[in-house]
């Protein structure tokens, strides 16, 4: 296997302070054993507007360790923004997208560079379902991957994370041909082709800190990727349609044939009962049509994705 490649580490960071020391800790020590095997590492931390401390904590990493970088964000963008930072800024052979909380564990990285120097230009990391996360995420995000593989073309890998390996290639595509506002990076990488891999990681228990994703920032972000790849919810409309139209058709043969039979009944739960299904579904319906004008509206103002306040190392 050929391990005479540049690896680029891109390591989201937001108000990571009880946590950054140990993760650089357990993140050179994976460095230097895989420098012996002639590997050559950049590590780019993204410092994506945090409040605390890890700025100058970052800074004092870079400053004292060649090949180590910071970009700092002028405020918080998100973490899709953060990783999307830290691809344009890459120059490796391949790019390593992880988090700095530890979940996403540095000892696999040897296993995800194997995988590369065998061929592979995207590898995903799914977390193992045996982990200790909570059994409403553990719902919710197998439920979000049945949908949006339905919904969509992909195949996508369920319980993938933002835990990923893509080649430079893959990296200059995703860089230079998705230019939309509204990412879903773990979706993108998974969508261009080439030769793709998973690999299972086991996340470890929290040592520190805690999710910056809360249950509704999760649903936004479902939101998102699903009218990212798929349009089949504005077709909603025409189906639910449909099945009104037939649904009202049957309550109108209904009457005309009680009518006739001499056993007319009062229409007014009809009536009722009609509105109110024909309300929901309507703005079900409006509600589907403003989400995708939002995304087209932020697309259209074509506001940068994120501002770099300066980069340090």
């Amino acid at each position: 296997m050929d391990f005479n490649k540049n690896i680029s580490v891109v390591v989201s960071v937001f108000n990571e302070e009880a946590v950054v020391a140990s993760f650089w800790n357990e993140l050179k020590r994976v460095i230097k054993q895989l420098s012996e095997k002639g590997l050559g590492f950049e590590v780019i931390f993204v410092n994506d507007g945090s409040t605390d401390n890890t700025p100058e904590i970052l800074d004092g990493i870079a400053s004292g360790t060649p090949g180590t970088k910071v970009v700092h964000f002028s405020k918080n963008f998100g973490h899709e923004a953060a990783m999307l930072a830290g691809i344009e800024n890459a120059t490796g052979d391949a790019i390593i997208c992880m988090d700095a909380d530890l979940q996403h564990p540095p000892s696999t990285i040897p296993s995800m560079t194997e995988c590369f120097a065998e061929g592979a230009e995207v590898i995903t990391m799914i977390r193992d379902q045996r982990s200790k996360s909570g059994w409403v995420k553990k719902i919710a995000s197998s439920l979000f991957y049945r949908t949006i593989n339905m919904l969509s073309k992909g195949d996508f890998e369920p319980m993938a994370s933002d835990f990923f390996l893509i080649s430079k290639r893959v990296a200059e595509i995703i860089v230079n041909n998705y230019r939309e506002k509204t990412r879903f990076l773990r979706g993108l990488i998974q969508s261009v082709g080439f030769e793709k891999r998973s690999l299972s990681y086991t996340a470890p228990k929290r040592v520190a800190g805690k999710s910056k994703y809360s249950f509704m920032r999760l649903f936004l972000l479902s939101l998102s990727a699903i009218a990212t790849f798929s349009h089949m919810p504005l077709r909603l409309g025409l189906g639910l349609g449909v099945m009104f139209g037939a649904f009202s058709l049957i309550v109108g043969i209904y009457s005309v044939i009680m009518k006739f039979a001499g056993q007319p009944f009062s229409g007014y739960t009809t009536i009722v009962l009609l509105m109110s299904l024909g309300f929901a579904m309507l703005f079900t319906v409006i509600g589907i049509i403003g989400e995708y004008i939002g995304y087209i509206f932020t697309e259209v103002k074509n506001r940068p994705v994120y501002i770099i306040e300066r980069i340090t190392g």
